[in-house]
């Protein structure tokens, strides 16, 4: 059984920042790629950014050069650092992480259960 529990949401002012943290616990053997995504009320749900084991990460234009995803490889967590934050960037942030169960499992996607982040004055 994989866990993903995030944290850190909560309601900012536009131009704050938030920093969401996402851990995965449970039967892991090795972690691919780990993510964030988001949606908001009557939208689908959407890619914000997501990094390899390796660093390599990739980023939704909505987040470009206010976010930052970074990953502890040791810790199986994944962090997004969101900085001058805009009211359209309110939604449910929802992790994900791609992983191999076992060594001889395929690989699996795994869903947080999603934090609240408002931004509003």
């Amino acid at each position: 059984q994989v866990q993903l529990v995030e944290s850190g949401g909560g309601l900012v002012q536009p131009g704050g920042s938030l920093r969401l943290s996402c851990a995965a616990s449970g039967s892991i053997f090795r972690i691919n790629v780990m993510g964030w995504y988001r949606q908001a009320p009557g939208k689908q749900r959407e890619l914000v950014a997501a990094i390899t084991s390796s660093g390599t990460t990739n980023y939704a234009n909505s987040g470009k050069g206010r976010f930052t995803i970074s990953r502890d490889n040791a810790k199986n967590t994944v962090y997004l650092q969101m900085n001058s934050l805009k009211p359209e960037d309110t939604a449910v942030y929802y992790c994900n992480a791609d992983l191999w169960p076992t060594l001889d499992s395929k690989l699996f996607r795994y869903w947080g259960q999603g934090t609240q982040v408002t931004v509003s004055s």
